[in-house]
């Protein structure tokens, strides 16, 4: 048995590390933000906080790292912004940790960094990931770096979830790229496998593995196994140009960012095949990988991913479909006569209150909340917000000009649909 201190815990990798080394027999203290939440999904899981936004010396690690045999580190996001620093999370806090580990004697670490973690992709993810990739190489313990290709699994996140979105597509599918966007794409179990017989031994020690699956896959292709797989028909295919695309992934970037930004979009550029032979990871690990088609055939979708796929971009759509309804409802408060809301003005002026003051200062609300909505500016504090005051809004209205309710146009009928609406954006918009 190894005590290994896991970082990134409850990502997508992170948590199938924990579930597949615990259940080999490890034991696995996992390093996370809200160890809470952790706890509530597994009770007794032994969990610390930490932050790697925050966490960038020596002196935060060392004191975690008392008793600790191993250390995996899963941390990573795929672009900063949002609360999250890119260059802190994949570098300053990694190369701490690694540091740490060398000051208190922790040998084994093991690094989950990325195929196309190299100067050539260019872009800040693989930068940040290949100065921390450096500086463990560098040091006098048992490291081992594995550099992953595309890595999917029975749930998905970032990336994996994009795929399956673009599959489950109605009647148009987008062709985001050429032959040259290609993975060897390799089930998580694989990856889990790989780490487990890393950490066991020595035999890896100082050596930089690239994990890939047995084929080498285009983005097209992917697509569509995923679109066969979801039991879905086959769409039109509809090139993109490679200028399109990147003009809409400055959209998505300027939209809070996602796996379609900018930086998605130049990491797939940048290739996900690796520079090895087909079979020299299965060789060097002592075991072959699963393909993408065995893989699948041996877990048939269900209702829960066609749904996921179909779902995945009407989220933003619906995130879109909000913010100009805010919009438009502050245009219209700020524009309009105080004559189209007569019967209002008139509760109002009874009860002494200016209705063209509260209909301005309620109009630079709502242009605020859609301000929010399309930076994606705090989910669940945005979506109470919402709620609150669609909810207020009726109530007021429902008091002050009850005849509203039988308006032709549904004045305050289409505030129950408009509830659900950001009910449901809620509960797609939070991820974790």
């Amino acid at each position: 048995m190894v005590r290994i201190l896991l970082t990134g815990a409850n990502g997508f990798i992170g948590g199938q590390f924990l579930a597949g080394l615990r259940a080999r027999g490890h034991e696995v203290v996992a390093a996370v933000r809200d160890p809470e939440a952790l706890r509530r999904k597994l009770p007794g899981i032994e969990a610390i906080a930490v932050d790697f936004n925050r966490d960038t010396s020596v002196k935060d690690w060392r004191p975690r790292l008392e008793g600790i045999d191993a250390v995996i580190n899963c941390a990573g996001v795929l672009h900063g912004g949002r609360g999250q620093d890119i260059e802190a999370i994949h570098a300053v806090t990694p190369i701490a940790l690694f540091d740490a580990c060398v000051a208190t004697g922790v040998r084994r670490v093991v690094q989950i960094s990325a195929i196309s973690a190299d100067t050539e992709a260019g872009t800040e993810y693989a930068l940040t990931k290949k100065r921390a990739d450096d500086h463990l190489r560098s040091l006098p313990i048992d490291w081992t770096v594995l550099r992953p290709s595309l890595v999917y699994g029975d749930g998905s996140y970032g990336g994996t979830s994009a795929l399956r979105g673009l599959a489950g597509l109605p009647l148009v599918g987008p062709l985001v790229g050429d032959e040259t966007m290609a993975f060897r794409p390799l089930h998580i179990e694989d990856l889990v496998e790989t780490v487990a017989r890393v950490i066991a031994g020595e035999r890896f020690a100082r050596q930089t593995l690239e994990p890939v699956g047995p084929d080498v896959v285009t983005l097209r292709e992917l697509v569509a196994k995923y679109r066969a797989w979801l039991g879905l028909k086959p769409t039109i295919e509809m090139p993109i140009p490679l200028p399109v695309m990147q003009v809409a992934a400055r959209v998505v970037d300027m939209a809070g960012g996602g796996p379609l930004g900018t930086m998605s979009l130049r990491q797939l550029l940048a290739g996900n095949v690796g520079s090895e032979p087909a079979g020299v990871f299965a060789r060097a690990i002592g075991f072959a990988p699963r393909s993408l088609g065995d893989m699948l055939a041996r877990r048939p979708a269900q209702t829960q991913d066609v749904w996921h796929a179909r779902l995945y971009f009407l989220r933003p759509v619906l995130r879109l479909a909000l913010a100009l309804m805010w919009l438009g409802s502050a245009v219209a408060g700020l524009l309009a006569p105080v004559a189209s809301y007569a019967a209002v003005d008139a509760a109002l002026t009874t009860l002494g209150l200016p209705t063209r003051a509260l209909a301005i200062a309620f109009s630079v609300l709502d242009l605020l909340i859609a301000a929010a909505l399309l930076v994606r500016w705090n989910v669940r504090l945005l979506a109470a917000t919402q709620i609150v005051i669609v909810a207020g809004y009726t109530l007021a209205l429902t008091i002050l000009a009850p005849s509203l309710w039988l308006d032709p146009f549904g004045a305050l009928l289409k505030n129950l649909p408009i509830l659900v609406a950001i009910g449901i954006w809620a509960v797609l918009e939070d991820e974790r």
